[in-house]
């Protein structure tokens, strides 16, 4: 469960900013998660979300993190507009991965009006020549977009309303102030891509990472064939509203069952 106040419902899984198009999403994927590396291996998990996200744009940053005491892993990435001549979106999400499912809020921020207003502000404070190193997590890859230092969020508070300091503010909120279901925490915990198709019985996906949706309306939904979203429900305490997943999907409940043997 989060906060959702301010937000626009758009359905049972979506949630949407008319203010800024920001989109929110909750899902649970009802498959062996295909992290390339369990969240204990840090420095492996991130070259290999680098070189994947290098197709389409570029991972910004990620880390292992613990949401309600769960493992989890928090990634932020950058992708080009895919309905825009120029612009970019920027995606913040945490991934909770369990052995044989995973669950993942999403948040997707477009820019709007006027493209490359931070960059342009950064490159007199740092010079040009300093404004696109060589990827802390990958040094060698060469993206569809480069690494850029005025992604760091050292800059955030300097562009308050920037898609980039929305996604990076409003997923770190999440991220310190989300609950989740007990019965989700119960599962298997994710030992890393191996050792959690032994430990299910289920295959890993092989299909390369698929680009960051941009932001549209209406909203594509999830492949239902690869994604079993949880149902959520909107409910208000102390002025705020909350949106709580309802009963867990079936595989999740046997998952559940087993491990409290």
């Amino acid at each position: 469960m989060f906060e959702t106040g301010g937000l626009q419902q758009l359905d049972q899984t979506t949630w949407g900013n008319p203010a800024t198009r920001d989109i929110i999403t909750l899902s649970y994927i009802d498959l062996v998660p295909d992290l390339p590396a369990p969240l204990s291996d840090i420095d492996t998990l991130r070259r290999r979300l680098t070189e994947l996200q290098a197709e389409f744009g570029c991972l910004i940053e990620a880390h292992a993190i613990s949401v309600d005491s769960q493992p989890a892993l928090l990634r932020l990435e950058k992708f080009p507009l895919a309905d825009q001549a120029t612009g970019l979106g920027f995606t913040a999400g945490i991934v909770v991965p369990k052995a044989g499912c995973s669950a993942i809020v999403k948040i997707m921020c477009p820019e709007t009006g006027r493209s490359g207003v931070r960059e342009a502000a950064v490159v007199p404070k740092v010079g040009f020549a300093n404004m696109f190193p060589p990827h802390p997590y990958a040094p060698e890859v060469k993206g569809k977009l480069p690494y850029n230092i005025a992604d760091d969020a050292r800059w955030d508070p300097q562009f308050p309303d920037h898609p980039l300091t929305r996604a990076r503010r409003w997923i770190t909120h999440v991220s310190r102030t989300a609950r989740i279901d007990p019965r989700f925490a119960a599962l298997p915990p994710f030992p890393g891509p191996g050792g959690a198709e032994a430990s299910t019985g289920k295959p890993a996906p092989t299909s390369k990472a698929e680009p960051a949706a941009a932001p549209t309306t209406p909203v594509a939904k999830p492949d239902p064939g690869k994604t079993t979203p949880i149902p959520a429900q909107i409910s208000v305490s102390d002025g705020k509203a909350t949106v709580a997943p309802p009963p867990l999907p079936r595989a999740a409940r046997a998952n559940a069952a087993a491990a409290s043997r």
